[in-house]
C-alpha cells in the first residue's frame, strides 16, 4: 500500500544535510565491511557431498544434479515457489525472477551456472516463463526429493507442527517456500552443497528493494496484509497508474496479491 504524500520532513540547510549524510555515511561504510567479512566466512564454510542422485526434468531431457553446472564448477539454484497443482508461480518469486536475465552473461564469466527449479510439471514451468518473457534456465524436481531435502517444500504435517523453515526458525504459511542454494562440483565430478539461505536471506535478490530503501517513504509495508509483501504482483497483472491517484493501483495489488506467497519476515 502506497501513501500518496510524503510526511513532511526536516528541511535543513544544505551545511547541515551534508553534516548528516557525513554521519550517515560512516554508518553505511561500516556496514559494508560487516558484509564483506561476512561473504568471507560464507564461502569458508565447509561442503557436504551431495549423495543422492537427483533426476530434473529440463526443455532437453532429463539431467541429473551434476549436469545442471553445465560444464562450470560452482551452481546457484533459486528455488522458485511453484507448486505442482499451481496454476501459476509465486508473485514474490516472480519479481526475483525478473531481475536473474540480465545476471547470466555476468556469472557465466564467472565459472557459475545459475538455474531456477520448482515442483511444478515442466510443461507448466515453460508455459509460465514464456508469459513472464524470461530466459534463464528452470528445471523440474518433481520426479524427486530434491525440494524436499532442502527444505522448501513441505507436507501438510510439517506445516502444523510449526517451525520447519530457515533451519527450523519458524514456521511458514504455504506448502512451498522460496530459498537460494549454492553447488560446487570437483574435478572428478563429485557434487557439494556448499551455502542455502532462506527467509530474508533472499532480500538482496530483490533489486526493487534497493531503490525503495533509499527513497523517503521506504517500503512503506507496514499496513501491507496479509504480509509485507502482500502488495508484489507478476508484472503482468499491475493495473495502469490511474491518473491523478497512483495510490489506487497498489490498493488494489496488496487486496489482490496471492496470500500464499511471501519471503517471510524472519531471517
Amino acid at each position: 500500500m502506497t501513501n500518496t504524500t510524503l510526511e513532511r520532513p526536516r528541511i535543513a540547510t544544505p551545511a547541515d544535510w551534508l553534516a548528516a549524510r557525513k554521519a550517515l555515511l560512516k554508518k553505511e561504510k561500516e556496514l559494508t565491511h560487516l558484509r564483506d567479512a561476512l561473504a568471507a566466512e560464507r564461502q569458508a564454510l565447509p561442503w557436504v557431498r551431495v549423495e543422492k542422485n537427483y533426476l530434473f526434468d529440463t526443455p532437453t531431457g532429463k539431467k541429473s544434479l551434476a549436469d545442471l553446472f553445465d560444464g562450470r564448477s560452482q551452481l546457484a539454484i533459486y528455488h522458485f515457489m511453484f507448486g505442482s497443482d499451481w496454476a501459476e508461480g509465486c508473485p514474490s518469486c516472480s519479481m526475483v525472477g525478473d531481475g536473474i536475465d540480465g545476471a547470466l552473461p555476468h556469472l557465466l564469466q564467472r565459472d557459475v551456472t545459475f538455474s531456477a527449479i520448482s515442483r511444478a510439471p515442466l510443461p507448466k514451468i515453460e508455459s509460465f516463463k514464456t508469459r513472464m518473457g524470461w530466459r534463464f534456465p528452470w528445471a523440474s524436481s518433481s520426479g524427486n526429493t530434491f525440494n524436499q531435502d532442502f527444505r522448501v517444500s513441505f507436507t501438510q504435517e510439517e506445516l502444523a507442527s510449526g517451525k520447519i523453515y530457515n533451519y527450523g526458525t519458524v514456521g511458514f504459511p504455504s506448502e512451498e517456500a522460496p530459498g537460494f542454494s549454492v553447488f560446487a562440483k570437483d574435478p572428478s565430478g563429485n557434487v557439494y552443497h556448499t551455502y542455502s539461505t532462506f527467509g530474508r536471506g533472499l532480500e538482496e535478490l530483490l533489486g526493487v528493494y534497493f531503490f525503495l530503501d533509499r527513497v523517503p517513504n521506504g517500503r512503506n509495508e507496514a499496513e501491507v496484509k496479509p504480509h509485507p509483501m502482500g502488495w508484489v504482483r507478476h508484472h503482468d497483472k499491475y493495473p495502469a497508474p490511474a491518473a491523478g491517484n497512483s495510490a489506487e493501483p497498489a490498493r488494489a495489488a496488496a487486496a489482490k496479491a496471492d496470500t500464499n506467497c511471501c519471503h517471510g519476515e524472519n531471517h
